[in-house]
């Protein structure tokens, strides 16, 4: 099979699940290349799968990125498919889930044209573009910082962007976050990423903000709660996800669903890109399984 692992032109250097991905393809027979979606001289119909990996700097042009989205998928294979990638990555889907019954940190949001000190009053909350990635234009607020926090809203609404207000859940300090992958909607492995963001502190300008990632074993709670959370998404468990939750007094509660781009780190679990190879191998035959049932003509009833 001919597979193309989408990036982008900064994040060539910077993914590290490319080249061990890159070699497990190899390795079961597979042609695979690493190209990047914001290169215009790439073919992508030359492939017969087009894989969506560290495509990080859409959030800079989000419908032109949808757009190559689409027109990738009407010339092959797109994964996750476009009408998921359009949902996921504006954060509101985060309001859906939580009408769903998905344990959801409390979120209030923003559009252009509203009072951008319209959110509630939190001892600690983050403000964030709900069109976003890697911790780009988010920053932690305390409350006697509101109206720092208030111009941020303002700045991010004045460009035209959504904007998301969440309460900080202090217990991450301490405890971290917890991210599980899954692969077609089975449970592959989990790390801890530690805290990110400084109070009062200062968004990072960079393609994504320094990570500090150990493997962790999550509790059976978390795997429930996860579990929760792929069941609520529309059209069932994709290919790929990564459930991003944070402590809190009531339990785990889901950060962000990442379906688009999300980095699997492989490095923290041996035997994961394996497994992430198998279930790309799997997607595929059951794709082509459809296929042919699909091209097989329908008889109605003789008279």
């Amino acid at each position: 099979m001919r597979i193309a692992l989408a990036t982008a032109i900064a994040a060539f250097a910077l993914d590290e699940d490319l080249p061990p991905l890159l070699e497990a393809l190899r390795q079961r027979g597979h042609h695979a290349e690493a190209l990047a979606w914001d290169d215009p001289t790439v073919s992508w119909a030359r492939f017969e799968l087009v894989l969506l990996r560290s495509t990080w700097n859409y959030t800079d042009k989000p419908a032109e990125f949808l757009r190559w989205c689409e027109q990738v998928s009407a010339s092959t294979r797109l994964l996750n498919p476009p009408a998921l990638v359009r949902w996921n990555t504006d954060k509101r889907y985060l309001a859906e889930l939580a009408a769903a019954g998905v344990p959801v940190i409390e979120s209030h949001y923003l559009a252009p044209g509203d009072d951008p000190a319209a959110f509630p009053a939190h001892a600690e909350f983050v403000v964030k573009p709900c069109i976003g990635a890697g911790s780009r234009d988010t920053q932690r607020y305390t409350a006697p910082n509101r109206a720092a926090a208030v111009a941020h809203a303002k700045r991010l609404l004045e460009a035209g962007r959504h904007v998301l207000v969440q309460p900080y859940l202090t217990a991450v300090d301490s405890a971290g976050e917890t991210a599980l992958m899954f692969f077609a909607g089975r449970y592959s492995h989990a790390i801890r990423k530690g805290p990110l963001l400084v109070r009062d502190g200062k968004a990072t300008r960079a393609l994504f903000a320094p990570e500090a990632i150990t493997s962790r074993e999550p509790s059976a709670v978390e795997i429930e709660v996860a579990e929760r959370v792929l069941a609520a998404i529309p059209g069932g468990a994709p290919l790929y996800a990564r459930v991003d939750l944070l402590p809190s007094p009531s339990g785990p509660q889901l950060l962000e669903l990442e379906l688009t781009e999300p980095s699997l780190f492989f490095a923290t679990a041996p035997g994961s890109v394996e497994r992430f190879v198998v279930a790309i191998e799997a997607a595929e035959a059951d794709a082509a399984i459809e296929a042919v049932d699909m091209a097989k003509p329908r008889f109605g009833k003789q008279c």
